[in-house]
């Protein structure tokens, strides 16, 4: 397991990237789809890492709590599912029902969608304003391996500030998890 930090965008100015993935849910899912969102929070992430393990819990309540009030959410696994089985699309399926995920978990097999938006890690966490200008890039919260003690909710506090109409938070820490398992 190799620790990797997400890179630094351009805030207000990297602009989402296009997809058209399928889901976990039989669909498939492009940027257009969640065009009606204030706000689109994009996660690249897989089912094998245990940041990523440990960040799905975080992500669904997060969903639970922001979807209906308009802020769209999407998971996207980029990762070699030949190197690494778990990461399948057929694995995907499963842990989709198995961990309650309640929004679109898609697979990118080219890992050309993650190639776009300059994904390092899992989780890498993007939050896109509702012109789909990058507003946030960096952790979900300060303390991953235990919820009980994280003093900063760095996901949910940008979400507000998006909401709230307020400008992206100065303080951006990048999220940190597995290296996105790239083909050889």
């Amino acid at each position: 397991m190799v620790l990797l930090g997400s890179t630094s965008l351009p805030i207000g100015k990297f602009k989402a990237p296009e997809f058209d993935l399928p889901a976990t849910d039989g669909k498939y899912y492009s940027l257009a789809d969640f065009s009606n969102s204030k706000g689109l929070v994009v996660v690249f992430s897989c089912n094998h890492c245990p940041y990523a393990r440990a960040a799905w819990p975080l992500l669904i309540e997060l969903a639970s709590e922001y979807q209906p009030k308009e802020i769209g959410f999407v998971a996207i696994n980029p990762n070699d599912e030949v190197s690494y089985p778990e990461d399948s699309f057929a694995i995907m399926k499963k842990r989709f029902l198995e961990w309650g995920i309640n929004f679109p978990y898609l697979r990118d097999k080219s890992q050309e969608v993650a190639s776009n938006y300059q994904a390092q890690c899992t989780p890498d966490v993007y939050i896109f304003d509702e012109k789909r200008f990058l507003y946030y890039h960096g952790r979900i919260n300060d303390n991953w391996q235990d919820p009980a003690n994280v003093k900063r909710h760095d996901l949910k506090n940008a979400i507000d500030d998006l909401l709230a109409g307020k400008a992206s938070p100065k303080e951006q820490y990048p999220s940190l998890g597995c290296s996105i398992k790239w083909f050889t």
